[in-house]
């Protein structure tokens, strides 16, 4: 196949769940002999326009249009007019303009569409906006697609409660299980620690509500004096939430690791005893695969998505004073910790294996052109 995608951020430049699982995808299917052309927006005056990478090539073009952090390129969609040259153009989420604009050229051309949904609704807007943006041009971008890809049945079936009527394939979303593994090192600043330690990962957003968990760790301070909470990312509520912990005086047991390099991640989980994520939405998290993968529990809010998983390899929590109530649950508990850890792990090697994704997303795009 020849396989144009268009996609606004690309790893390593953005990280995040969603543009590493667009490298990754690229890499492989090119790997696998396909010919991948990822088309980018950036505005780094300094990387090249056209650059080959793991086995793809890459296309930037500088954006015309900056809204709300939503971008778009006028060289972009000149591109995307030339669509006939390629076999399929696969967009990614109907939240970036981009997907939007491909799904209106997708009338002009005979190549067909495939969009992946990464979510439903945003988690840097508000939720109003995100429902309204989902009714209209959301609906619109899926319906267009003559394919669209959900992580889950419960997305599939609300893309249906919307009226999409187009083919839509449910493929679960992977990890690499051999390189997110229990056994190896530990990310330095957690192997130093004497307690037990409890994880974030993630943007600092609003939407993934990391004040919820300061404020849970903080209830923690008597029966667990010795654990420390370390949140793995970066984020606009920075300041905001080490000013909360301060207030909380925990202070002393928090630490801002920032970003760290998704190389270093499988380390970072092995320091972990529990996993947490509070967030309001989320499409299919790559941070609790992952963590799983290294056996490590994870306390998480009941996302309808990652329900079945996590009810058997963790906890789902809606608030606080559960959240607090859970962590203490296992952080008390070392044998239950290894026992939920364990299943996690063959949960993700049963059902979230990356090279089944890839093999599955490759074959329904073929079947398409067909």
């Amino acid at each position: 196949m020849e396989i144009l995608r268009v996609a606004q951020e690309v790893y390593p430049e953005t990280i995040g769940g969603l543009p590493y699982h667009i490298h990754a995808l690229s890499r492989d299917q090119a790997e696998d002999g396909h010919d991948v052309t990822l088309l980018s927006i950036s505005d780094d005056v300094n990387s090249p326009t056209t650059e080959q990478r793991d086995g793809y090539t890459l296309i930037r073009h500088p954006p015309s249009l900056d809204i709300f952090g939503n971008q778009l390129s006028t060289d972009v969609v000149r591109h995307l007019r030339l669509a006939d040259e390629y076999d399929i153009v696969h967009a990614h989420s109907h939240l970036y303009l981009l997907s939007s604009i491909s799904a209106v050229l997708r009338y002009r051309t005979e190549t067909p569409l495939a969009v992946t949904c990464h979510g439903l609704i945003t988690q840097t807007l508000p939720r109003w906006f995100s429902h309204l943006h989902l009714r209209t041009v959301g609906r619109f971008t899926y319906s267009a697609a003559d394919v669209s890809f959900c992580y889950t049945d419960v997305e599939k079936q609300r893309l249906r409660d919307l009226g999409v009527d187009s083919d839509i394939r449910v493929v679960p979303n992977g990890i690499d299980s051999k390189k997110f593994t229990p056994d190896g090192e530990v990310y330095e600043p957690l192997a130093e620690t004497n307690g037990l330690n409890i994880l974030f990962v993630g943007r600092l957003v609003p939407g993934k509500r990391p004040g919820q968990v300061i404020e849970s760790f903080c209830r923690l301070s008597n029966s667990h004096p010795d654990a420390r909470l370390f949140l793995v990312g970066d984020g606009p509520l920075r300041e905001e939430l080490e000013q909360q912990a301060k207030e909380l005086g925990v202070a002393d047991r928090v630490e801002f690791l920032g970003y760290v390099p998704y190389e270093s991640m499988p380390a970072v989980y092995r320091g972990g005893n529990v996993l947490t994520l509070p967030s309001e939405t989320e499409g299919f998290p790559r941070t609790v695969m992952e963590a799983l993968a290294c056996e490590t529990p994870v306390v998480t809010s009941p996302l309808e998505q990652i329900k079945s998983l996590v009810q058997q390899s963790g906890r789902l929590v809606d608030g606080v004073e559960e959240m607090a109530s859970a962590l203490d649950e296992l952080l008390s508990d070392d044998g239950l910790r290894a026992e939920l850890g364990s299943e996690g792990r063959e949960l993700i090697r049963a059902r979230h294996d990356w090279s089944s994704t890839v093999d599955q997303m490759t074959a329904a795009m073929e079947a398409t052109i067909d």
